[in-house]
């Protein structure tokens, strides 16, 4: 399971959200693709790429001569589940319970 700090680590940056975001538009690009879509060298759209891989957010595979990039949503849900869906249930209930209350409905 990725590191959570590699995952906000990763998402931190603009570019690697952008390359994320392409490959939620189309899976399955290769680096010429991607690298055609932002302002930058082969070179660092690799650096990006790799960390991506690390967090665990991109998973390559080789097809033939070509490496094809995938996203892979898991880690940035497991974010979701962890640090955002719990703190957001305890205000939608307290809102629930503060509407009953108001209402005179017994929750």
């Amino acid at each position: 399971m990725p590191d959570d700090d590699l995952v906000f680590k990763a998402l931190a940056d603009p570019t690697r959200r952008f390359l994320l975001d392409l490959l939620f538009e189309r899976d399955g690009r290769t680096l010429t693709e991607l690298e055609t879509q932002v302002e930058m060298t082969r070179f660092g759209v690799m650096k990006h790429l790799k960390l991506l891989e690390e967090a665990g957010l991109v998973v390559a595979r080789k097809e033939g001569r070509e490496k094809r990039h995938f996203l892979n949503p898991v880690p940035i849900r497991q974010i979701h589940d962890r640090w955002i869906d719990k703190y957001t249930e305890r205000r939608v209930t307290a809102l629930l319970d503060l509407k009953n209350e108001l209402e005179g409905h017994e929750p």
